[in-house]
């Protein structure tokens, strides 16, 4: 139990610690793409403690639903790295699976859209409409992607997909593998907000998905909503990581595999990083009218991927 306990907080302080950092490796990574010297990797830190040690200012036609949102979120994001293999291939919450997860990525999402209606802002309701768009288009694809996933280890326990992979390596030159990974990295861009989707560096009304909502947020409240969305980003790239490639990951809780899991992690994630940064900067911002296009696309890789576990045996 002890053990456990232990497992689980390092695991929380991986994600919630590791989260900023990732974002601003992201935002470095894309600036040096550019041709600009960007900010420091360090520099999310900074804007966080800055904004939690500032007060919030509220609308007065806000109700309980816009103060309590913030916490929701980072409640449920703490949650969730208990359930998605990052440090280990069995992690704490392994018996809860994938709907668990997918229920607490929507519950973030409904209260996420709810908040920037309560606000009473025209920006917060045409960003909560969008957002409850893409993810009515992305969940089912999630679902399907891991499915084709589960399919071929016969399990639908991430944990024990991740183990089963790791026992075949080859798995992952799979036509079908690579077609759920395509499905899969494509919804990544639409739940975080990243382009063509979205862009998280701009505050455009026009073009505004992620961002219209939280326009209305400042000081500690916005600091809690924006280390969600980078724990959320998180935790899709550790999704993403360890389920398609999860060679290097220990399946016990010894100190030296322990240690060893944080770097392969660390490798995975830098790579990952690295490949988003390099399609945000090749790729231009998508008109609203054609996400709904990408996103059927991402579904359709998806559904082939299933096809492809009856079909290619």
């Amino acid at each position: 139990m002890i053990v456990d306990a232990a497992l689980a907080l390092l695991q929380v302080v991986i994600v919630a610690g590791g989260a900023p950092l990732l974002v601003g490796v992201l935002r470095t990574t894309k600036a040096r793409l550019c041709g600009r010297r960007g900010p420091r990797v360090l520099q999310p830190y900074s804007n966080l403690a800055k904004l939690l040690q500032k007060d919030a200012v509220v609308s007065t036609t806000t109700s309980w639903i816009f103060r309590v949102t913030p916490y929701i979120l980072i409640a449920t994001m703490l949650v969730a790295s208990l359930i998605v293999p990052v440090l280990l291939a069995r992690p704490v919450l392994d018996f809860a699976g994938l709907v668990l997860l997918m229920y607490l990525f929507v519950l973030s999402t409904f209260f996420l859209a709810l908040a920037g209606l309560d606000a009473g802002s025209a920006f917060g309701g045409m960003g909560s409409s969008r957002e409850v768009a893409v993810a009515a288009l992305a969940e089912p694809t999630i679902m399907v992607a891991i499915l084709a996933l589960a399919l071929r280890a016969e399990t639908t326990n991430l944990g024990a997909i991740v183990e089963r992979f790791a026992r075949d390596p080859l798995l992952a030159a799979n036509p079908g593998h690579l077609l759920a990974f395509a499905a899969l990295f494509i919804v990544m861009i639409a739940e975080t907000g990243r382009l063509p989707v979205d862009n998280p560096a701009t505050h455009l009304e026009l073009t505004m998905i992620h961002e219209a909502m939280v326009l209305e947020y400042s000081g500690h409240y916005l600091a809690l909503v924006e280390w969600a969305a980078a724990m959320k980003l998180f935790l899709f790239m550790a999704l993403l990581a360890n389920l398609f490639f999860p060679w290097g990951m220990p399946s016990s809780s010894a100190p030296l595999g322990l240690l060893v899991g944080v770097a392969v992690l660390v490798v995975k994630l830098a790579v990952l990083a690295t490949g988003l940064a390099l399609v945000e900067t090749a790729v231009a911002k998508l008109r609203l009218f054609r996400v709904p296009e990408l996103l059927a696309g991402s579904f359709a890789l998806a559904v082939f991927s299933v096809l492809s576990v009856f079909l290619l045996r």
